[in-house]
């Protein structure tokens, strides 16, 4: 039988890349991921083994020691990765988006420092964007910063930063309105920094704490955080590009290749629920006969098998859309708002082919079961993408006169 979310046209280099993946993924991270997960507990020798295959460096151009991947090949490696344990690709991802901005608006002593320590795994990145008071109105970012000389002082509270504590290296999202008076649009008074911490937890450096872990439903061995900014100062040549006020631009860039990710993570999920739900309902028997034998049954393997397949399709389309170098938030916004909503709802019928057992922590689908909801809302809700969406179909299909 074919495997389903299979994709066309791919090159032997990507193909042995995805196969080497998928592999890793069988053998490495499927067999322990629950385990991990219901521990909490940081997969510190996955990533070792994620550094080694160099996936740290994937998009990273090989002149700064990466592989000089592209969008389709990463966001197919994080399907993969994600058909294992979705807080593994979660890793991956965040430090993806602050290499792609680095690549893509960093300056070149930015780029010499920071990319090639990014591929070989030596630095982790994090991107910080969110704050306590606010969900998706990025406009309404109250964290500041001010000159000081040759330094900003920054101060605020950012949340919801995967990789806060492991990661070494922090884009940081603030208002900083040098150069913009009063009343200027807010997007246009805000600047990205590039913040070198220690990895851990606490004071990690003058003016910078990572509080801890916070507690979450799922997605969990990956570490979710706060970061508290008193006073923190940064040298002025750590300004994502060497000029203020275009942080919006560049988060929203980068915000635009995670989307892609995050479709693919909820692919890969969606992918491991339709292989449990199937396994299990050929094992498990009722009136006779395996339960897969049940036309109700076929039914939902139907539906979930289709579910998988649409949303692979949009993720791809999407990410070659962006590699071909047009613009492609629409359909970003497109997979990423599809692969979520059929996530949850493959998920959820794997759920319910497992019955009771679902609900036991013995059953990977428990774990898939907790961890689906949060691509609801990563990289923007369901709202945020119909928004997006809606939008730029108004663009497209204007009436003229």
């Amino acid at each position: 039988m074919a495997r389903l979310a299979q994709t066309a046209g791919l090159t032997d280099v990507q193909q042995e890349i995805l196969s080497t993946v998928r592999d890793f993924v069988d053998k490495e991270i499927i067999p322990v991921a629950t385990e991990l997960e219901h521990r909490d507990e940081y997969p510190q020798a996955i990533v070792d083994g994620l550094r080694e295959l160099g996936l740290f460096g994937l998009m990273i151009p090989e002149e700064y020691g990466g592989l000089g991947e592209s969008l389709l090949t990463y966001a197919l490696c994080v399907e993969e990765i994600a058909r294992g344990w979705m807080s593994v690709s979660g890793i991956i991802n965040t430090h993806f988006i602050v290499a792609y901005m680095l690549k893509q608006h960093g300056t070149q002593e930015q780029k010499d420092t920071f990319l090639p320590r990014m591929a070989a795994g030596d630095i982790r990145g994090a991107f910080s964007m969110s704050e306590p008071a606010l969900g998706s109105d990025v406009s309404a970012i109250t964290s500041k910063a001010v000159r000081d000389g040759d330094e900003y002082v920054l101060n605020g509270q950012k949340m919801w930063l995967t990789n806060g504590g492991t990661s070494s290296l922090v884009a940081v999202l603030v208002r900083s309105d040098e150069g913009h008076p009063e009343g200027s649009a807010p997007h246009k008074s805000m600047t990205t920094f590039l913040v070198e911490k220690e990895p851990g937890f606490g004071e990690v450096r003058p003016g910078l704490t990572i509080p801890g872990k916070i507690d979450k439903m799922g997605y969990k061995g990956v570490d979710t955080t706060e970061l508290i900014m008193d006073g923190l100062r940064v040298p002025a040549d750590r300004v994502l590009g060497g000029t203020t006020g275009r942080g919006f631009y560049q988060m929203m860039d980068g915000v635009e290749v995670g989307r892609v990710n995050v479709a693919a993570r909820g692919c890969g999920v969606a992918q491991r629920a339709f292989e449990l739900g199937v396994s299990y309902a050929q094992q498990r028997h009722t009136f006779g006969k395996a339960i897969a034998q049940h036309q109700a049954i076929q039914f939902k393997l139907a539906e979930m098998a289709t579910k998988v397949e649409a949303a692979h399709a949009m993720m791809v389309n999407a990410a070659r859309k962006k590699d071909s170098g047009e613009r492609n938030d629409l359909e970003a916004g497109m997979a990423k708002y599809l692969a979520s909503e059929y996530c949850k709802e493959v998920v959820e019928d794997a759920f319910r082919i497992h019955g009771g057992y679902g609900f036991s922590k013995e059953y990977e689908i428990e774990r898939l079961y907790r961890e689906a909801p949060m691509l609801l809302i990563g990289e923007g809700t369901a709202e945020i993408q119909k928004m997006i969406i809606g939008r730029r179909l108004l663009e497209e299909y204007r009436l003229q006169g």
